[in-house]
């Protein structure tokens, strides 16, 4: 298992991670969920789910090794006559979040997420402004002091609220719904949009600005991701549900999410062991079977032609220019109207640069996206300087 620093927070988290969502069953079932991804490797665990029972299956899974792992605990998740409630009512919020750590059995989360905030109503609610927080916010707050959370996070769909956080200084990462289907969709405050007929047309649009814009941004800010909805809710895997025609596997859905900027890891959904063999194959999948882009590119429908997705089909460069990594910092770049710092100091850092290029385009001829890579590699030397 490969590990991740997860924004400015410092933790370190496994590039795979348990999204507790899907974990339903018994108790028994729950502990050979745990048992195997901690086997694996696996340190990282969002809960957002409110009900007694999937909370206690998995805290008691956790008790006696809660310090090896981190967690994602969601604030304003709350269980109200037997059945999930999203809300800021504080005299709700309070108890649900005492009782998720009362069930966990410790007394802090180390991510404490404000959740599922997916429009500018439900931001001001939820977390107001730095200059005026809102009370729940001002709760929140009150519990990172306290220590009963060590960093506070939020979950959102939306990347026009995920952008708010991202610039909000007490927010240092954020619970985003990345795949290459989402990456086309435009900023939506309904997240069943996502699912409908507009996913199949966004395959036709390419990457959406306001996602383009929001890697970028969580880059500078060094505000860490951790992703939801890595496999769209399994759609990917099926060419009848693909918004592309064409279906992926979960080792592809997963190298498109960790090779995007800020992403440390992501939630994968397991309830059973064999769910996370599926996707800790990952961790040893050949490049062959890693590869999302010839796919993507065969596809009946797709954006793609002509835009770098870091897929890494250009190298070898007999420069030794890691041009996935170019192209990236390159495209963050230009978000901005001024080069920020960090991103110029990361790319200096890749040692050959692009200025090394010879423009021998050989790698050209490995791109499944057509990418006319010596003019980007041009562009980028120019831009930054070496």
């Amino acid at each position: 298992m490969r590990y991740r620093t997860l924004g400015a927070t410092g933790l370190e988290v496994s590039e795979i991670g348990f999204g507790g969502e899907w974990m339903d069953g018994t108790a028994e079932e729950a502990r050979a969920v745990v048992d195997a991804a901690e086997a694996a490797g696996i340190n990282i665990l969002d809960c957002w789910m409110p009900d007694p029972t999937r909370r206690s299956n998995l805290g008691d899974a956790l008790e006696g090794r809660r310090e090896r792992w981190v967690i994602q605990g969601h604030i304003g998740s709350t269980w109200q006559d037997g059945q999930y409630v999203r809300t800021r009512d504080l005299d709700a919020v309070k108890p649900a979040f005492e009782d998720l750590l009362r069930r966990f059995h410790t007394d802090y989360m180390d991510l404490g997420m404000i959740h599922y905030v997916d429009s500018p109503t439900e931001y001001a609610e939820a977390v107001g402004t730095p200059e005026a927080p809102s009370p729940f916010m001002a709760y929140v707050e009150e519990l990172r002091a306290a220590g009963t959370i060590r960093h506070i996070g939020l979950s959102t769909h939306n990347p026009a609220i995920a952008k708010r956080a991202a610039l909000h200084p007490a927010i240092e990462m954020i619970l985003f719904s990345v795949n290459p289907a989402f990456d086309m969709m435009p900023a939506t405050e309904n997240l069943d949009d996502y699912f409908g007929d507009a996913g199949a047309a966004s395959a036709l649009d390419g990457m959406t600005p306001e996602r383009a814009e929001l890697y970028a941004l969580c880059e500078e800010t060094a505000t860490g991701i951790t992703v939801m909805k890595g496999y769209m809710g399994g759609r990917l895997f099926d060419a009848a549900t693909s918004p592309f025609g064409v279906a992926l596997t979960p080792v592809q859905c997963l190298e498109y999410d960790l090779t995007r900027p800020a992403v440390a890891s992501v939630m994968v959904g397991f309830s059973t062991p064999a769910h996370v063999a599926d996707a800790v194959a990952y961790e040893t999948a050949s490049a062959k079977e890693r590869d999302y882009a010839c796919v993507l590119a065969g596809a009946p429908r797709h954006a793609y032609l002509g835009s770098c997705t870091y897929c890494g089909h250009c190298a070898p460069c007999p420069r030794g220019i890691d041009i996935a990594s170019v192209n990236k910092f390159y495209d963050l770049a230009t978000m901005y109207d001024e080069v920020p710092d960090s991103l110029r100091e990361h790319y200096r850092a890749l040692g050959t640069t692009a200025a090394a290029c010879i423009a021998c385009r050989a790698c050209e001829a490995r791109c499944p996206f057509g990418v006319h890579i010596s003019d980007k590699m041009a562009a980028a030397a120019r831009l930054f300087g070496c």
